[in-house]
């Protein structure tokens, strides 16, 4: 068994909706919570700056108005995205932001920092960072995260090569904290195949896109509706990151996605593709899209996730 914290325990279903970079919104991440999901969103995603005070508040707000008035189904908490790569020079402003709310749930990407776990922890938050393999798992432990995204191959957005078998089993060879799956995961039955695996937590992102709460341009969602895993292009031209992509954005952008440029790794950029930009024009996307086939509201989505899951669960049983 895991070591979880207590936010963490007795979740009303183990998914955690991932921050989907300017796509999620307040309305997307209440609608995941009181769903039973733990939703998410990154701070970077209120522009100006200024908006994320009002976004946190409506989130709290309507999360405990909710809970108030449904007591026997209380809402799942919600989490923020913190970009903490030494690009972001919004961090420490929402990082207050996020103090002053007292955030339950921060998820950092892009590099580990000891302050800001710390920071964290000093307002009773816990911090799950994303990792692309074990050696960055363990900087993130030394560093005081207290629990691991293994984004695996498939994963939407900048994404690993590894094989989430391979990702879960190295973690779990030594970390007993929380550790959530990512890659490629859209089905109740897939949720299930994580924990068998030793994840405590399904990571759930790109079809998410594909609800009518998202903030995405309605051909980014009849895309995913329309595409599978042969659809996903694996590139780090656009951020100087790997990451996966619609194939039918990049050529909507005008560009060959089988003949794209390696960027510059040590870079965070956008490539040298004009006005194109990463994620607005060039849509990420994970391989696990194939079984989304309408743009739906996300309560139906995860009604669904549930529906699967109990059935997967039936299946496994019934086998033993």
């Amino acid at each position: 068994m895991s070591r979880l914290p207590p936010i963490l325990q007795n979740l009303p279903f183990p998914v955690i909706g991932s921050p989907l970079f300017i796509i999620s919104n307040p309305k997307l991440v209440i609608a995941q919570c009181i769903n039973g999901v733990v939703g998410s969103m990154p701070a970077l995603n209120a522009r100006p700056a200024e908006q994320l005070e009002d976004w946190l508040a409506e989130i709290t707000e309507t999360l405990a108005a909710w809970d108030k008035a449904n007591p026997d189904k209380p809402a799942a908490p919600f989490a923020i995205n913190q970009i903490v790569h030494r690009s972001n020079d919004r961090l420490e402003h929402d990082m207050a932001l996020c103090e002053k709310y007292k955030v339950p749930i921060i998820i950092t990407s892009l590099g580990a920092r000891e302050d800001v776990n710390q920071g964290v922890h000093k307002w009773g938050g816990v911090v799950l960072h994303d990792v692309i393999n074990n050696v960055f798992a363990h900087k993130a432990i030394e560093k005081g995260a207290d629990g691991l995204i293994c984004v695996a191959a498939g994963a939407g957005g900048h994404a690993s090569v590894k094989s989430p078998f391979a990702m879960i089993q190295e973690v779990r060879d030594w970390f007993d904290g929380p550790v959530l799956l990512s890659g490629s995961i859209a089905t109740g039955g897939a949720i299930l195949a994580a924990q068998a695996m030793g994840a405590d937590f399904a990571y759930i992102g790109s079809p998410f896109i594909a609800t009518e709460e998202a903030r995405a341009v309605d051909d980014y969602k009849k895309m995913i509706v329309a595409s599978n895993s042969d659809d996903i292009v694996y590139s780090n031209f656009y951020t100087g990151i790997h990451g996966n992509y619609l194939k039918g954005s990049i050529v909507n952008a005008g560009m060959d996605p089988d003949q794209l440029p390696e960027s510059d790794p040590s870079k965070m950029n956008f490539g040298d593709g004009g006005e194109k930009k990463a994620w607005r024009d060039i849509w990420g996307c994970g391989q696990g899209i194939g079984v989304i086939k309408e743009v739906a509201p996300a309560a139906v989505y995860i009604e669904r996730l549930k529906r699967e899951y109990a059935e997967a669960k039936a299946r496994i049983c019934q086998g033993i």
